[in-house]
């Protein structure tokens, strides 16, 4: 089979695709020919070498994979070989084949394909995570969610209006916010964090906002704390501005404010029966024709090297997807 690899830590060009030996699975295990991946950005991180979280070299990077079951270990009743199915993992997923434990394999609904599914599983798990685990949304309330042209962006906008939230979307810029405002986004912002306060201010008639997904960070955090209403929540999903500022107590404890954050990849490990039931929620809101898989631009597996770039780049428009041609 073939596997982007990384021999080295560098920017992504320096990932090598190369054939390595076909997986074998063993006992609890499931192999699964994939048919998609997405590019997800702590990938760039993975193959440049600062993620928190790194296996020895060489290895294969990517988080998430679907595809069809094609081997399965000793012990495996729940899933069988031809299923159509999901995966979530730490690494594996740049390749044509992936091995797994028969918990981390999410079984696909038909009318989804392998583009769709990649696209969906990470941003929308990391999104529903945020929204209803960690940020306890309710139906009425306003939800700002920061990024709204990225792929938890994307996804969490959707899964707001799902559930019968007010969204504001943050974008950065306008064609971003035209992604948010089709995905259904009640009010679309481009404001900077200088100004971003007062335009959540005016947007609630001052009572700020109920719950916060931030990607961003930095001062845009610091802002957001000031135009969250009283009881609100914030749920710092990442720190996509570069910054990290100190967060100052005075206003979180004046309001009652909660701040969590959300390392959604750690749930696949820990509790692999929530993310299924979670995935299983998103699939069968998809199934209904309430949220779509926001994918952006489709590149082979010999041009993953590409893909990440394009992400790197902030050209995204929802979500990149690697296709092997396989399944």
């Amino acid at each position: 089979m073939r596997a982007a690899l990384v021999t080295e830590f560098g920017p992504p060009s320096s990932l090598v695709i190369e054939d390595v030996p076909d997986l074998v699975p063993g006992p609890g295990e499931v192999v699964i020919e994939v048919g998609a991946v997405s590019i997800n950005f702590p990938d760039i991180l993975v193959v440049e070498g600062t993620y928190q979280n790194l296996p020895p070299r060489p290895f294969v990077p990517g988080k998430e994979a679907a595809g069809r079951v094609i081997a399965v270990g000793e012990g495996v009743d729940r899933i069988t070989v031809g299923q159509r199915v999901l995966t979530l993992v730490e690494f594996g997923g740049y390749a044509e084949q992936v091995v797994v434990p028969e918990a981390l394999a999410v079984e696909l609904p038909d009318s989804m394909s392998y583009e769709e599914a990649a696209a969906f599983g990470l941003v929308a798990s990391t999104a529903h995570l945020g929204l209803f685990r960690r940020g306890h949304v309710r139906p009425g309330e306003t939800v700002l969610v920061t990024g709204a042209g990225g792929g938890v962006g994307s996804a969490a906008v959707q899964l707001a209006k799902a559930r019968g939230a007010r969204v504001i979307a943050l974008a950065q810029d306008g064609i971003k916010g035209e992604l948010a405002r089709r995905q259904g986004a009640d009010l679309v912002l481009t404001a900077t964090a200088e100004t971003l306060r007062d335009d959540l201010l005016a947007a609630t008639d001052g009572n700020g906002v109920d719950v916060v997904l931030d990607m961003l960070g930095g001062d845009f955090l610091t802002q957001i704390i000031r135009a969250t209403a009283w009881e609100g929540r914030i749920v710092i999903v990442g720190f996509a501005s570069g910054s990290q500022s100190p967060i100052k107590p005075g206003h979180i404890l004046v309001k009652n404010i909660s701040v969590v954050g959300l390392q959604s990849s750690d749930y696949h490990d820990r509790n692999p029966e929530l993310m299924r039931s979670t995935l299983a929620e998103i699939f069968g809101l998809f199934d209904q024709g309430r949220i779509n898989a926001a994918v952006d631009i489709t590149f082979p597996l010999d041009k993953v090297a590409d893909a990440l770039q394009y992400v790197k780049d902030g050209k995204v428009k929802g979500k990149v997807v690697v296709t092997t041609g396989l399944g």
